[in-house]
């Protein structure tokens, strides 16, 4: 279960590794910097591009480019060949505070887009985060509130199980909810795992084909698969010590992608790269966003 150093990117803070089949590729972002990145699997090349926000989840969309979550609410980006990025806004959210950006997100199984948002300033404690849906054509809804840091974004491979996690220190919790496919609804709340009890703050997640919850446990340097009942199934290593997000990749989505935190206060030189694991276990393609 060896992790394996793919990109020394180096990233402030690295997040959203999104497999694209057809281009035999992983894309992810460097929130802060609004960076956005590929990697060629083939050919080891690495392309990046830079958003006029910052830039913290994204999702292929049916067209073939990108919906993405920033500071001040959802674009449609466009890279190309030469370096440049299209940044098409698509809707605004009204944060309740000035001082917020989106978070994690990522599509349901029905290709509507789900992110949530965050005060800028962890240490303020200011649980004011919300969990919005963003369908094409609509105006951003907030179905959740209450969230300081919200992440962890999943889905169950019927789609009708919905995580959510909040990775502050004084919260560390993953929640489950129903969630019905037809309306795009989530309910029935209840704590999926108490994190607490485990190495690391929640952070963000993947769903492989047995309906496991992976999580990065942040401050830990693991990643944590979690059964659909919450039992701890397994935990595998990284060498950093902040990993953020997971996502399943390669030919047969069974290569377990892992972005992380470049940590300046620790001799770890790796810390902000992406690193690849054997998982044992397959994937789920992650659903496009309906243009």
């Amino acid at each position: 279960m060896t992790a394996h150093l793919i990109v020394d990117a180096r990233n402030a803070v690295g997040e959203c590794p999104v497999w694209v089949a057809e281009e035999n590729a992983l894309y992810w972002v460097d929130i802060p910097n609004g960076g956005l990145q590929r990697w060629n699997a083939a050919t080891g090349h690495i392309a990046a591009w830079k958003a006029p926000q910052m830039l913290a989840c994204m999702a292929r969309t049916t067209a073939g480019n990108w919906v993405a979550g920033l500071e001040t609410g959802f674009f449609q980006l466009t890279p190309h060949n030469d370096g440049s990025l299209d940044a098409t806004p698509l809707a605004r959210v009204e944060h309740p505070r000035p001082d917020m950006r989106l978070n994690d997100g990522r599509c349901d199984r029905q290709g509507r887009f789900w992110a949530g948002s965050m005060v800028l300033d962890m240490g303020a404690n200011a649980a004011a985060g919300m969990l919005y849906r963003y369908a094409s054509g609509h105006a951003p809804q907030a179905l959740l509130d209450g969230f300081i840091t919200l992440n962890g974004l999943a889905f169950s491979p019927d789609g009708r199980t919905m995580y959510v996690s909040d990775s502050h220190p004084l919260v560390q919790q993953i929640w489950a909810f129903d969630y019905d496919t037809d309306t795009g609804t989530p309910s029935n709340r209840r704590v999926f795992v108490d994190m607490h009890q485990y190495p690391g703050r929640p952070d963000g997640a993947a769903v492989d084909v047995d309906g496991c919850y992976w999580i990065c446990a942040n401050d830990a340097g693991l990643v944590h698969r979690f059964t659909p009942e919450g039992r701890l199934d397994r935990s595998l290593s990284v060498p950093v010590k902040k990993p953020t997000m997971c996502a399943f990749g390669g030919s047969r989505l069974d290569t377990l992608f892992v972005t992380s935190i470049r940590d300046d206060q620790s001799e770890q030189s790796l810390s902000g790269g992406v690193f690849a694991l054997d998982p044992g276990v397959q994937g789920l393609p992650e659903p496009r966003f309906i243009l």
